[in-house]
């Protein structure tokens, strides 16, 4: 049994979708969740996704052998005092938050000597659907999750983290915490950030109506990140804070150049950029293709 007491904090998409993994897989004993919304709990054990819960976080980690901290970024930096003073010694702590030097930073303030058991995690993976009753027990496979150990943490805490994700199917990866932040904010933040402009600019057009009832599939595919949940996002925004401004400052400079070429009519210039962009594309989608046959 890889473990025994389970304990997640926030039972939604990426909680509730571990908890089934782990329990399909026979790998967890006992699952206790704990939320706000006790109804959400009632349904997370109609589904099996957990045991037992509560709504208290104190009764919800006591006994904990790992604590999953499942809740938006924005609520993370409050719970830790309260999940620390409950953990029993020896018990590991991770996160799935999207932005890592925040959460890390709250964890240094916090856990004082239990601070070398805090493995802080992000799954890449999800889906613009939210709440426990999304989750499924496939969701990490062939995904990564990118760790962000610290020089004080215990090998023996990461390593039970890293088996894990691993058990669930996931590709686990090890970063540095702002590296992590960084490429985050370009690969996934500045993408939900133009999708949520592009629709909201384009929802507070005169012709509304009209631009939505003939958008093709392109619109759709582009866009489907716009029905994540806003809460959630809008803590990323300012939990990844720097590090996003400095994607956005650099796209907001390539969509100039965009804009530049079209008014001087610069045909090369602008086929250049499409083609440029293509070839990267292409090469994106050949080597994820790839990644996902060898990890059949």
């Amino acid at each position: 049994m890889l473990i025994d007491h389970l304990s997640i904090i926030g039972v939604g998409l990426i909680g509730g979708s571990l908890a089934r993994a782990l329990r399909k897989a026979k790998l967890v004993n006992r699952v206790t969740g704990c939320n706000r919304n006790e109804d959400s709990l009632k349904k997370a054990i109609e589904l099996d996704v957990i045991d037992d819960y509560s709504l208290n976080i104190h009764e919800a980690v006591s006994g904990a052998d790992v604590v999953v901290i499942g809740t938006p970024l924005s609520t993370t930096e409050k719970l830790l005092p309260k999940i620390v003073d409950s953990l029993k010694a020896g018990a590991v702590l991770t996160d799935v938050g999207s932005a890592k030097g925040s959460v890390v930073d709250a964890a240094k303030r916090s856990m004082g000597d239990k601070f070398p058991y805090f493995v802080p995690g992000h799954p890449i993976a999800g889906t613009e659907q939210s709440g426990v009753e999304a989750s499924f027990a496939e969701l990490f496979i062939n995904h990564r999750v990118i760790l962000t150990p610290l020089p004080e943490t215990d090998s023996k805490a990461h390593q039970l983290i890293i088996d894990m994700w691993q058990a669930v199917g996931a590709d686990v990866i090890n970063l540095d915490v702002k590296h992590h932040d960084d490429v985050l904010a370009a690969t996934s933040h500045l993408p939900h950030m133009l999708a949520y402009a592009l629709v909201d600019c384009l929802a507070g057009m005169q012709e509304r109506e009209e631009i939505f009832k003939y958008a093709a599939g392109g619109f759709a595919d582009f866009t489907r990140i716009a029905s994540s949940s806003p809460e959630m996002w809008h803590d990323i925004c300012f939990s990844n804070r720097d590090a996003l401004l400095n994607s956005l400052d650099s796209f907001s400079q390539h969509i100039n150049q965009i804009k530049n070429a079209i008014e001087k009519s610069d045909s090369q210039q602008l086929l250049t950029i499409f083609k440029r962009a293509k070839n990267a594309r292409d090469k994106f989608s050949e080597s994820r293709n790839k990644s996902a046959i060898s990890n059949e």
